[in-house]
């Protein structure tokens, strides 16, 4: 099983199409939860806006890179809306990228 880590580092693989960052920085990756005992992997993740069109592009983007970086095929993925994403999510590099103060 991959680290948080690792899987936190693959998971930035995956680009929000509409924002052309990855869901890492953009903070939309809420919980990564890896059990070596169960030989599970939980990720929580949101979207930016609940009406957003993308959400199964992005979850298979996190499947497969999940899947080619570590040989994962069971990962229990959950879109969550609890506490709603905000800009205050994003790190400081997505911040200066798209141009909002730090």
């Amino acid at each position: 099983m991959p680290t948080k880590r690792e899987v936190l580092d693959s998971l930035r693989k995956v680009i929000d199409p509409e924002i052309g960052l990855n869901i890492v920085d953009l903070g939309l990756v809420y919980r990564v939860e890896v059990s070596e005992e169960t030989g599970s992997l939980d990720i929580d993740f949101t979207l930016t806006s609940p009406g957003c069109p993308l959400a199964d592009v992005i979850e298979n983007d996190m499947l497969r890179v999940l899947k080619d970086d570590h040989g994962l095929d069971a990962v229990n993925t959950n879109l969550v809306w609890s506490p709603p994403w905000n800009l205050d999510f994003m790190s400081e590099e997505a911040r200066l990228e798209l141009g909002y103060p730090i």
